[in-house]
């Protein structure tokens, strides 16, 4: 197990909400109901815990990402913190509707974002008229709440990591409907059904977050180190091929007796001479004396 009951007790994870307002669906994970509060089974809690840490630690060694998402102000420095020391995406500010079902427009906007970062490094934004460069100041405080931990998202994530599921409503039903897990941490107050990795904790106390949500990142890591093994045997893997693949440019055939080869013949014994053409101006003037001669006489 990677964590036990009395700890998660010393961190109050036991703790439900008032017994008034628990939903049904998690009678399997009550322990009692006690002074009108829903006390959560730990032990159960304990397995959720492994399984979703084993599920995490498979999906970053495939290669695959996993969103943070904790905007509620309990939770929302421990997702930053935690997220940003695993070097994952997170939103720990406001979820924007769209942001898994319409991902095209929100990379365009992402893209305008760093635009606008690249030309306040440049200089480029000082340069502009006061009116322009302040309206594009706004702009740009907006999208920095809104894509605030998202700068080096390419694609959609493998997973989500959701504190508190009636908190963000919004972005655990986009997760649905695209087909993305979504891990979650469900109070007694919740529906676990509506996720595929639900972990029956208390979502309102920073120690039960941050407890859970670090014994959750310790698996994270521990795949991302697999990555990392993994790629490293790759690159060496081919390096290897390139080296064997290299031929050489000139192939020795042992069959031949080497030492009956005769040399062959160089370019110039080997050409082939023209035969010279005999002038014929000798013979042109021993008929001319003739013929002189036979006239005289």
């Amino acid at each position: 197990m990677r964590t036990s009951p009395k700890e998660l007790f010393e961190a109050g994870v036991h703790i439900g909400h008032q017994r008034k307002r628990w939903n049904p669906k998690t009678r399997p994970y009550i322990y009692d109901h006690r002074g009108g509060i829903s006390i959560i089974n730990l032990e159960k809690t304990c397995e959720q815990i492994d399984k979703t840490w084993d599920f995490m630690r498979n999906l970053t060694a495939s290669g695959q990402d996993i969103w943070f998402v904790g905007t509620k102000k309990q939770a929302r420095d421990i997702v930053k913190e935690g997220a940003g020391a695993v070097e994952m995406p997170f939103c720990a500010n406001r979820w924007l509707g769209g942001t898994l079902t319409n991902f095209q427009t929100i990379e365009r906007s992402l893209l305008k974002y760093k635009k606008f970062l690249k030309m306040e490094e440049e200089g480029e934004l000082a340069k502009l008229p006061k009116k322009e460069g302040a309206s594009i100041k706004r702009v740009m405080n907006k999208m920095h709440n809104n894509f605030e931990g998202m700068m080096k998202i390419e694609s959609l994530p493998g997973a989500l990591f959701v504190i508190d599921i009636r908190h963000e409503y919004i972005a655990v039903a986009e997760a649905n409907r695209v087909g993305i897990p979504v891990i979650a941490m469900v109070d007694t107050n919740s529906d676990p059904t509506l996720v595929e990795y639900p972990i029956i904790a208390n979502d309102d106390s920073v120690k039960s977050i941050r407890l859970i949500l670090g014994i959750l990142l310790e698996g994270v890591q521990d795949g991302l180190s697999q990555r990392t093994a993994k790629r490293d045997d790759a690159k060496k893997l081919i390096s290897k091929e390139e080296l064997v693949s290299i031929e050489p440019d000139v192939t020795i055939d042992m069959s031949i007796d080497t030492e009956t080869m005769e040399e062959p013949e160089s370019e110039e014994k080997s050409a082939i001479k023209p035969k010279r053409k005999r002038s014929s101006t000798k013979k042109t003037v021993n008929k001319e004396k003739e013929s002189k001669e036979a006239k005289d006489e």
